[in-house]
């Protein structure tokens, strides 16, 4: 395997690996500290706000090599910020951290985990893009195996997690394990010098000029990218996509564990069964869909969303139970599909972007993408509490969770009708030549 594997599935098998103290962290928040549904589902959304700044990232990592390197640094300082994050809550003294200090700390870690993605990101991203000595038809493939490795580690870290859990190990055994896995990544990464992995340098940037200038060329060229049509609309139907969503999370997570008081260990395997969805659905895609239209792939994709969710308030109404199905069967089979049907979008629009992206500001465009995601997720969390709170659904009432899921479908549909605004890609590649 080249260096650029090893480094890009070091990277993203760790990304992948990080539902492993995730899942710790949703009991932990349940079971010890006592917080309702709503509440649970405002943290998880709001840690996620250092995601929002991943263009900030992208252009420093374009613009500000760090001993002349530009990305295995900022992975390494991604790497060491969530491992002192975990390592804090693993080892806070006492029986349980405030939810104050608990926040803190979940923003650093994903403070961190957004600068080591956005390097992860950009070196797929640079790798990954057609030369003129290769054939185009070669493009997403270090994508496809970055998405593969993430959905293996992210398998593995369900699996682990709902184990964990279910044999009563404490929330803040599985935080130390993580962060300790996570100093090996950072001392893996600064001994490896990026020279190895042969990145292009398109910028081909004088030694000389300063760090101001090259980030404000590099925001010069990420807004040029941008403002191109066929990024920018795409980016905002993908944006809107996740956006105009209710995401019901949290209050799911209580439904199963409270209500229907399933075991921790179905949580875990389900989430196992959403993220070997994801492996599979990487291999597939990019055996038989890479070619394929990007706007039917990501229009498919959608409507599949929604019939989940349609399954998921026959579901609730005990409609499956009464055919003899049990509920954890159901929580076990499609819980995980449910939200692996969240991210499946990621894979080829993320390749699409890639094709479309200008040489030399990989990161920062990818950045701006992943950082466009974020903060539709965290609306649409935000979203999915407000409908929860308005409907009166909470952690000892879901009589109206049935109306909810189907509102969320009904939101989840609106994104097709404006599906035209999803570039095919290859009016794009007309334009470079």
């Amino acid at each position: 395997m080249d260096p650029v594997k090893w480094m890009v599935g070091i990277g993203f098998w760790l990304q992948g690996l990080r539902c492993f103290p995730w899942l710790g962290v949703n009991f932990f928040l349940k079971d010890t500290l006592a917080v309702p549904p709503s509440f649970l589902q405002l943290l998880q959304n709001s840690a996620n706000l250092p995601m929002v700044a991943k263009p900030l990232y992208g252009l420093l990592s374009d613009s500000v090599p760090i001993h002349g390197q530009r990305r295995l640094p900022y992975v390494a300082i991604g790497a060491l910020l969530q491992a002192i994050a975990w390592l804090a809550i693993g080892l806070w003294p006492g029986s349980a951290i405030s939810v104050p200090a608990l926040t803190v700390f979940l923003l650093l870690s994903n403070l961190g985990a957004s600068i080591a993605e956005v390097a992860n990101d950009a070196i797929v991203a640079e790798a990954d893009k057609p030369q003129k000595q290769k054939p185009s038809t070669s493009s997403g493939k270090l994508q496809s195996f970055a998405w593969m490795f993430g959905s293996s580690a992210g398998a593995l870290g369900n699996l682990l997690g709902g184990i964990a859990i279910s044999s009563n190990l404490s929330p803040k055994l599985m935080f130390i394990f993580y962060g300790i896995i996570l100093i090996f990544q950072f001392f893996i990464t600064i001994c490896v010098s990026e020279k190895s992995l042969n990145l292009p340098n398109p910028n081909n940037k004088p030694k000389s000029s300063s760090s101001g200038a090259g980030f404000r060329k590099q925001l010069s060229e990420m807004s040029f990218a941008l403002r191109r049509p066929d990024i920018f609309r795409s980016l905002v139907w993908f944006s809107a996509s996740y956006a105009m969503t209710p995401l019901l999370l949290g209050t799911m997570f209580f439904y199963q564990t409270e209500y229907l008081n399933l075991d921790s260990s179905i949580i875990g395997l389900s989430k196992v069964i959403g993220q070997a969805s994801l492996l599979i659905w990487s291999i597939v895609y990019e055996k038989y869909f890479k070619r394929a239209s990007p706007r039917k792939v990501l229009s498919v994709l959608q409507l599949a969303m929604v019939i989940l969710m349609l399954s998921d308030v026959l579901f609730v109404q005990g409609i499956y139970r009464g055919f003899g199905i049990p509920d954890w069967v159901y929580v076990l089979i499609f819980s995980g599909l449910s939200e692996a049907a969240l991210l499946v979008k990621v894979l080829p629009f993320s390749i699409l972007v890639a094709k479309l992206c200008p040489p030399g500001c990989e990161g920062s465009v990818m950045a701006f993408v992943m950082s466009a995601l974020a903060l539709a997720t965290i609306v649409s969390g935000y979203f999915g509490v407000a409908l929860a709170s308005f409907l009166g659904v909470s952690g000892n009432d879901f009589s109206n969770l049935p109306l909810c899921i189907l509102i969320e479908a009904g939101c989840t549909m609106l994104p097709l009708l404006g599906s035209s605004w999803i570039s095919e890609g290859k009016v794009a590649e007309k334009k470079k030549k």
